[in-house]
């Protein structure tokens, strides 16, 4: 039977990690935390619970997760993040596959936890992850802070059921904490790979995710928090495409 190495990557992650690392049991031969530098009992909860710990200067999150999952031993790794839990459902969907592993990658929903609410829409759900992988099949891409893993052959891929439970934010405060850090990140990572805005696109844009995730991805059906939750994403929107054309403006002021 192949064996599998569980990755995950933390940072401060007290709250969440023991919850993470518990699911993973029955299913991982070894889990390995790569760790940023915590200053909370992260490493105390990883070593108690048996995991491996090693630390890595932080990067971005793409860059981090191809850095762990080459500390893996085994040729199947299952990434997983500190606020996700695999759940009962996913478990046993992915041991009944570990009997025959043979796909480069195998993919799952995603269902997030959000002030102790399962969001089923907004545009949150089913949220599909390429999550347990061979190793040397494929790469973490896509744009910081969004990771997104890309296998070499597509086509080698199984779709399993279960979800992967994401316990993302215990209050708006977070919510709105994170759009203000991330919007950061992605616009100057926009800006690195040749992106550009307008005000037509800071104007419209916003207004065009809001309506496609209260409306078409039925964000209404979760009540006041999807409510909640399609507002901030729009206003995501608009700080990502704001601070873009905030660093065009810069950068062409350096020019003259």
């Amino acid at each position: 039977m192949p064996k599998i190495s569980a990755v995950i990557i933390t940072f401060n992650e007290e709250k969440n990690i023991g919850r993470c690392l518990d699911s993973l049991v029955d299913i991982a031969d070894e889990i390995i935390v790569v760790d940023s530098f915590s200053t909370d009992k992260t490493e105390a909860i990883c070593r108690e619970k048996g995991a491996a710990f090693v630390t890595h200067p932080f990067e971005g999150h793409i860059e981090q997760k191809n850095h762990a999952w080459q500390q893996a031993n085994f040729d199947y790794v299952l990434s997983v993040d500190a606020d996700e839990e695999v759940s009962e459902e996913l478990k046993q969907s992915i041991l009944a596959e570990k009997e025959r592993l043979s796909l480069d990658g195998y993919q799952f929903n995603r269902l997030t936890n959000y002030c102790g609410k399962w969001i089923r829409h907004s545009g949150w759900y089913p949220d599909t992850k390429m999550r347990l992988f061979r190793k040397g099949r494929g790469k973490w891409g896509g744009s910081n802070p969004h990771d997104l893993y890309l296998l070499d052959d597509p086509k080698s891929s199984q779709h399993l059921v279960g979800d992967l439970l994401h316990y993302t934010f215990y209050t708006v405060d977070e919510h709105r904490a994170q759009v203000k850090k991330f919007t950061d990140i992605s616009s100057l990572a926009a800006f690195k790979e040749g992106k550009r805005s307008s005000w037509v696109r800071i104007l419209v844009s916003p207004m065009a995710k809001f309506i496609r995730n209260y409306f078409m991805h039925r964000g209404f059906l979760d009540g006041y928090y999807g409510l909640l939750i399609c507002s901030i994403s729009a206003r995501a929107t608009y700080l990502k495409y704001s601070k873009l054309y905030q660093l065009q403006k810069a950068a062409g002021n350096q020019q003259h």
